[in-house]
């Protein structure tokens, strides 16, 4: 059986795990077996603050609608309720974009939902 030699490989695995953790501090950059943890548990969390980022748009859409409707004298529950019952389907992040960009228009839709 032909010897088969794996430096080739070894080295391009060892280099794009170095381009991947460049930037990171201390031996992380450029020791291969703390670069090795160190991506996998960037990984890890950039995966689960992918889900995490929408769960924190969601809060920051419903706090600032919150804030513009109790200027306008309602709050929060009253006014998705109201949408829901004139079936207004305008989503959150629509309603919180007109709340902040466009208050004329937000105003004018909680008037149609009183």
């Amino acid at each position: 059986m032909p010897r088969v030699k794996r430096g080739l490989i070894h080295a391009k695995k060892r280099r794009s795990l170095l381009k991947r953790v460049k930037g990171f501090r201390l031996g992380r950059k450029s020791l291969i077996k703390l670069a090795k943890t160190a991506d996998m548990k960037a990984g890890a969390h950039a995966y689960r603050d992918r889900r995490n980022k929408k769960r924190e748009m969601r809060r920051l859409w419903q706090i600032r609608i919150n804030a513009a409707v109790r200027n306008l004298g309602s709050t929060y529950s009253q006014f998705m309720g109201a949408l829901k019952k004139k079936n207004i389907s305008l989503d959150r992040k629509v309603l919180s974009e007109l709340a902040a960009g466009e208050p004329k228009v937000f105003e004018k839709i909680v008037q149609q939902t009183k």
